[in-house]
């Protein structure tokens, strides 16, 4: 899928992201997920749309329809982060970052600030420092 999930519809993207999350669903299970959810024939016609357009494609199981969508995830992840970051922190790593740290409704525990602080240094020994 070369197409990036920011060339879709606030809903797609929704029906996207329920795919992403659950691996595979059926139009009743996205119908489920969605909040603020339309009728179940029109979850139906999007799932078809984004069949059309190349995001999602669909396998017998039963005598129903199971989506899955058809990109690498971990491209489609990236590709959301990228457009978030320069959504909405112009660009910034560092003020998403502080964005996420304050986020959370619990503290990091030392485990996680652990893992992060090694990632930082890993980016650090890459060159990233060097960058302004």
């Amino acid at each position: 899928m070369a197409q990036s999930l920011a060339d879709l519809g606030r809903r797609e993207r929704q029906i996207m992201d329920i795919l992403l999350r659950r691996g595979r669903a059926t139009a009743a299970e996205v119908l489920e997920d969605l909040t603020d959810p339309p009728s179940y024939s029109a979850v139906r016609s999007m799932l078809r749309l984004l069949e059309d357009k190349g995001y999602v494609r669909h396998e017998w199981d039963g005598p129903r329809y199971v989506y899955l969508a058809t990109g690498d995830p971990d491209q489609m992840k990236h590709n959301a982060v990228r457009h978030l970051l320069h959504t909405f922190f112009g660009g910034s790593t560092e003020s998403a970052v502080v964005a996420m740290l304050g986020a959370s409704d619990k503290p990091l525990t030392k485990d996680e600030l652990d893992r992060l602080a090694a990632l930082i240094d890993k980016a650090r020994r890459k060159g990233g420092a060097g960058r302004r």
